[in-house]
């Protein structure tokens, strides 16, 4: 399996305070690959790490064979790699259809994601597109951010806790429009505390305890292992 994004032992830390002891993980195009485990155990720092937001101090970032560790945002954005932040972060004064448009015209990247093909994936946010942003409920409103994500056609999707805050019916329509995006190809990397909703939609886990990988495998595995799931996640 050849890697489409790498991390090699990579350490980061924020100021003096230690988060990341050396974690290494791959993903290959097409696969959904889900970092699980509870918060504060490093996930999110993670995709800080691959997105260029928090700089590793060590190890490397490989993306399609060249090490990006430290680029800038906008240079990882450009390159490929899309991420869905936790706190959502939309545009509030602006309306769902000027979210979208503007993240189009910022980053000017090719590929087949606009305006209308986002709608087709979020009906939803056909009907509310000249709703302000600031008065969507948190579904939509993250509905609204992978959108604005797709907009940059992303070859890497980074979903951070997607379904956090959110009702269940909402998590469960969520996790249909995640899951059509993988099945039309899209490879995704996802961040999650919600163990039904990840093993759902994984291939392939990582489980991070104290900023290190405690365990790797098949999603498969933890499905149909409860003592094993218990084990790993159990609070």
């Amino acid at each position: 399996m050849s890697a489409l994004l790498a991390l090699h032992d990579i350490h980061t830390a924020y100021g003096l305070s230690r988060v990341l002891f050396g974690i290494s993980l791959e993903i290959a195009a097409g696969e959904c690959v889900c970092l699980l485990g509870r918060n504060g155990v490093g996930k999110t720092t993670t995709m800080r790490s691959i997105m260029g937001l928090t700089r590793p101090s060590s190890g490397r970032v490989v993306w399609k064979g060249g090490d990006i560790a430290g680029w800038p945002p906008h240079r990882v954005a450009k390159a490929g790699i899309g991420l869905v932040p936790e706190d959502r972060r939309v545009f509030a004064e602006l309306t769902v259809w000027e979210n979208l448009d503007v993240a189009q015209r910022a980053c000017r990247r090719p590929g087949p994601w606009n305006v209308q093909r986002v709608y087709e994936v979020f009906p939803k946010l056909r009907e509310l597109a000249d709703r302000q942003a600031g008065f969507l409920s948190g579904g939509e409103q993250q509905m609204l951010t992978i959108g604005r994500t797709l907009m940059c056609n992303p070859e890497l999707l980074l979903l951070d806790e997607p379904s956090e805050g959110l009702a269940p019916l909402v998590v469960d329509r969520l996790l249909e429009q995640v899951g059509e995006l993988k099945q039309q190809g899209l490879t995704i990397l996802l961040a999650e505390q919600g163990v039904d909703f990840s093993l759902r939609l994984a291939d392939r886990v990582y489980v991070l305890e104290k900023g290190t990988v405690r365990h790797s495998g098949p999603a498969l595995e933890l499905r149909e292992d409860a003592a094993l799931r218990d084990r790993l996640l159990a609070l």
